[in-house]
């Protein structure tokens, strides 16, 4: 079957109860990259950073996105990153689609570990790395909000 709508063209590196994570083609990928310098930075690897999208299977809608960008390339962690809809929330779609990408984290790109951090007001995003395995480790001032937001890291070793 042919894919189409904004997601088509991706290549699936998930898949869980009904939907997949894609990865964008380089297209979408470099219009995204154009204001964010950050995400232009290679993996030790030498791939890019990988940008994902979820999609529900059934209808090719997309409905957020995930993906991960150095964090501390030294020691090879890497900072995990997931954005759902609104109209999404509270299906586990987040879950799915950070799982995957934890996994692509590392299996496929060697990291060490994963830091992420989430705004202090949004309890689900708290819940959310507290089941990926995510622990505490300290707050962090985050300037686009202005608060310090508290943040996490999974190391490979307590992966669940």
């Amino acid at each position: 079957m042919e894919r189409t709508g904004p997601c088509s063209g991706h290549r699936i590196v998930g898949r869980s109860r009904g939907h997949a994570v894609h990865r964008q083609p380089p297209e979408a990928v470099r219009r995204r990259r154009e204001s964010t310098s950050a995400n232009t930075n290679r993996h030790a690897t030498g791939t890019r950073n990988p940008v994902l999208a979820t999609v529900l299977l059934e209808d090719g809608e997309h409905v957020g996105c995930c993906g991960i960008r150095p964090y501390d390339p030294s020691q090879r962690i890497h900072e995990l990153g997931v954005h759902i809809r609104s109209g999404y929330w509270g299906r586990g779609l987040a879950e799915e689609a950070a799982s995957a990408t934890i996994g692509y984290a590392f299996e496929k790109l060697g990291a060490t570990a994963l830091f992420a951090g989430h705004n202090p007001n949004n309890n689900a995003s708290r819940r959310l790395l507290e089941t990926l395995g995510f622990q505490y480790t300290h707050t962090q001032h985050y300037p686009p909000t202005g608060l310090e937001h508290p943040s996490y890291i999974l190391r490979r070793s307590v992966m669940p």
